[in-house]
């Protein structure tokens, strides 16, 4: 029995919440990688645009294998290859930073995502086994700079950064983050002492950071809405490559 689920306007636009415009850049991304099927033997019964809607509606609905399986005519065997396959594939990629780009403001922050694989995730203030997601987002467009590899989630924040690759991406750039940040050289807020109250100008600059940390919260509502990241049953690098594709999905859906 044939499948329902085509790279077409209306199920792109449906199953991904990409316009189909920017669904075509995915695509063409994933073929420039030189992954547009096995160098020999026996093809893929779906071509290359078929399979990364596969892929990126798995990451939007978070359906098993044997519910995505009837959609595009084809075994969960082969859904779970093609997934296999593809899912590097869709990695944030990150862009050099030109050198006159020191003045962008950049915003950090880490969130929980509950997991099943009990060597990825840890039991976490959410009462959750979870594992601690790091994404920097450029404060002007909303666009996620880059994701860290996800630790367990009874780490802390600043402690996840120190351990990632981010400071290194974000040295000589403006980052602002919470009060987890404390001690990592990031612009944090003013620490309220007991007994004291923040001066005028305090209150001031913590009240304008809070708004513009407010961002980030934002990306990761808008990242949830691929339910992956809800609840993700992938093992081993299924969450890190999870957190990346989503993150080249929604730079394409909210980019100008």
């Amino acid at each position: 029995m044939g499948g329902v689920l085509r790279a077409e306007p209306l199920w792109v636009e449906t199953f991904t919440g990409l316009r189909m415009d920017r669904f075509a850049k995915l695509v063409k991304a994933v073929r420039e990688r030189g992954r547009n099927g096995p160098g020999g033997g026996r093809p893929w019964c779906l071509p290359l645009p078929d399979r990364v809607l596969l892929v990126a509606v798995y990451y939007r609905t978070n359906l098993t294998m044997r519910q995505l399986a009837p959609l595009l005519g084809i075994s969960p065997t082969t859904v779970c290859r093609v997934i296999q396959r593809l899912r590097p594939l869709l990695a944030l990629e990150r862009t050099p930073r030109p050198v006159t780009d020191t003045e962008r403001l950049w915003i950090v922050d880490g969130t929980l995502i509950p997991v099943l694989d009990r060597k990825v995730g840890a039991s976490s203030r959410n009462y959750r086994f979870s594992a601690n997601v790091q994404v920097i987002i450029d404060a002007e467009t909303r666009l996620v700079i880059a994701a860290a590899r996800p630790p367990p989630g009874n780490k802390a924040d600043a402690h996840v950064w120190r351990a990632s690759d981010l400071p290194a991406l974000a040295a000589g750039t403006t980052v602002i983050a919470d009060g987890a940040y404390l001690g990592t050289g990031l612009i944090v807020p003013h620490r309220k002492r007991a007994g004291r109250l923040l001066l005028r100008g305090q209150e001031e600059d913590h009240a304008e950071r809070r708004r513009v940390r407010a961002r980030v919260e934002h990306t990761f509502a808008r990242m949830r809405n691929w339910k992956i990241l809800r609840d993700c049953r992938r093992k081993g690098d299924g969450l890190h490559h999870a957190v990346q594709a989503v993150a080249t999905l929604h730079n394409l859906a909210v980019a100008r």
